[in-house]
């Protein structure tokens, strides 16, 4: 039997030294005060359950009424117990359950050889543990419980979806980082432009001069600072523009001769906004071909059935010039119209008028494109409108292409500088200018030296709403949009 001691300033600390060497299933054997310190003697549990088997031949004990001894526990709080002179051995057995399950009342057997009876078989036969069975000891106690399973899809999913929000939350981070990189960047760009333009203006004044008249014209900011850019020195403001007409005559692309439109004849169909005036031009176009190769080789589709009295004016025209007019709905009308009509030499189609960010904008290219025959678009742009609704027209109806456009309200418009700049910078063929609703005279070839002189026609007045403080803060803006290409000869 290995008893040992255990000393301390407390009972709580020697009774952690006992659970630390022996287990909390060790057995005190003592626990006294001495020499001001706390003294206790234990025992491990294992010892104590190797005592408590007797031998296979020894004579059964008789169990005495005493109590047994005081297992180790984490919350006990001990009173000093005075100690035993001796651990008996039936003390001992008292603390095995097997024992106390056994019947205390049993009979005595006759040995089977005349010897002694055999009492400890039986507790031999309880003690022995099923095949198996690990005792309950301190060190097994202590052992690692078997690992429980891991579910690895449920793990794999939640790492997934770990990763995914970590990349979701750097993905904002670096978004919102971009956006005030960006914001930082045009601010130096902005302040930038601005001290070069000032520092442009100081050195060639007639920079300046130039860029009033452009902007009064209708220009854009962002045309007019390319080209005063690429300005060269100028002796003075008169030599400056008469440089910047001539780049812009240069650029504006239009038809040499009317023929290559109407002798060649094919399927040209009219769109645009609501109000235009398609339909008027459609029947401007329809009377120069009549004029030119007659009635019988033109024809006339409309497709204009939503607006009162649309169809109707059409007919009307179509009337007075001799020619057959056609309504279709849709896709399938149109390409049965065509096919029937792919003897004509010329074929006008008047679309039905919406506005540039109606849905239906998409739809109607679609099926003048798939409609079984090379049809080309010309787009009518109203003069008098703004340069940016202008160019939200030109971005809306090109789909796959334009093959031209119409500048209509010619007559009506203050300035057409606007136009002008939408055509040269999204690279349109200027046809036919409108100037009025008389039919067929009101419709001309565009002339671009003519156009560029009436741009600046009339701009003294207006070039003065623009101050010197505001020039640089509208150079700097413009300093941010992109150009197409423009020729400088």
């Amino acid at each position: 039997m290995n008893v040992k001691k255990f000393t301390a300033a407390t009972s709580r600390d020697a009774l952690r030294k006992v659970r630390e060497a022996l287990g909390p299933d060790a057995v005190i054997l003592s626990n006294r005060p001495v020499d001001g310190v706390v003294e206790i003697l234990a025992l491990d549990n294992d010892d104590v359950a190797a005592l408590s088997v007797p031998a296979v031949d020894a004579p059964a004990p008789r169990v005495p009424q005493a109590p047994a001894f005081q297992a180790f526990d984490d919350d006990f709080d001990p009173e000093p117990v005075f100690s035993r002179a001796a651990v008996s051995q039936s003390q001992a057995e008292l603390r095995q359950p097997e024992f106390r399950q056994a019947p205390r009342a049993a009979a005595p057997q006759s040995a089977p050889f005349g010897g002694q009876p055999d009492v400890a078989r039986p507790f031999v036969e309880r003690r022995a543990a099923p095949e198996g069975e690990i005792p309950p000891t301190y060190v097994n106690r202590r052992a690692a419980s078997p690992e429980t399973g891991i579910d690895m899809a449920a793990m794999t999913q939640m790492m997934s979806a770990a990763i995914a929000s970590a990349k979701e939350s750097a993905a904002l981070e670096m978004g919102g980082m971009m956006n005030e990189i960006r914001a930082m960047r045009g601010l130096m760009e902005t302040q930038l432009a601005e001290l070069s333009w000032n520092a442009t203006a100081q050195r060639e004044p007639y920079k300046a001069s130039v860029l009033r008249e452009m902007l009064a014209a209708g220009f854009s900011a962002t045309l007019a600072r390319y080209l005063i850019e690429k300005m060269p020195v100028a002796k003075d403001a008169g030599e400056a523009l008469r440089w910047i007409k001539t780049v812009l005559a240069r650029n504006l692309t239009t038809i040499a001769n009317e023929d290559d439109l109407l002798a060649r004849g094919g399927v040209f169909a009219l769109v645009g906004p609501t109000g235009v005036g398609k339909t008027t031009t459609t029947a401007k176009l329809a009377a120069r071909c009549v004029m030119r190769h007659g009635p019988d080789k033109l024809a006339l589709i409309t497709t204009d059935a939503y607006r009162i009295g649309g169809h109707e004016q059409l007919r009307i025209y179509g009337k007075i010039l001799g020619v057959m007019v056609h309504s279709v709905k849709d896709e399938a009308d149109l390409r049965i119209a065509l096919k029937e009509l792919k003897n004509k030499h010329t074929v006008l189609i008047d679309t039905i008028g919406m506005s540039q960010r109606d849905q239906m904008v998409t739809e109607q290219v679609a099926m003048l494109s798939e409609s079984g025959a090379d049809v080309k678009r010309l787009l009518c742009l109203n003069a008098t409108s703004t340069g940016e609704t202008l160019n939200e027209v030109v971005r809306a109806y090109q789909g796959t292409g334009l093959a031209g456009c119409i500048m209509t309200k010619l007559d009506e418009a203050a300035s057409i500088g606007n136009v002008l700049d939408v055509v040269i910078r999204q690279k349109l063929n200027l046809h036919y200018i409108s100037n009025g609703q008389r039919v067929p005279e009101d419709l001309h070839l565009a002339d671009r030296a003519m156009l560029i002189d009436r741009a600046f026609r009339n701009t003294r007045h207006a070039s003065a709403q623009f101050g010197d403080a505001d020039l640089p803060v509208m150079m700097a803006a413009a300093a941010h949009d992109r150009l197409h290409e423009v020729h400088l000869g």
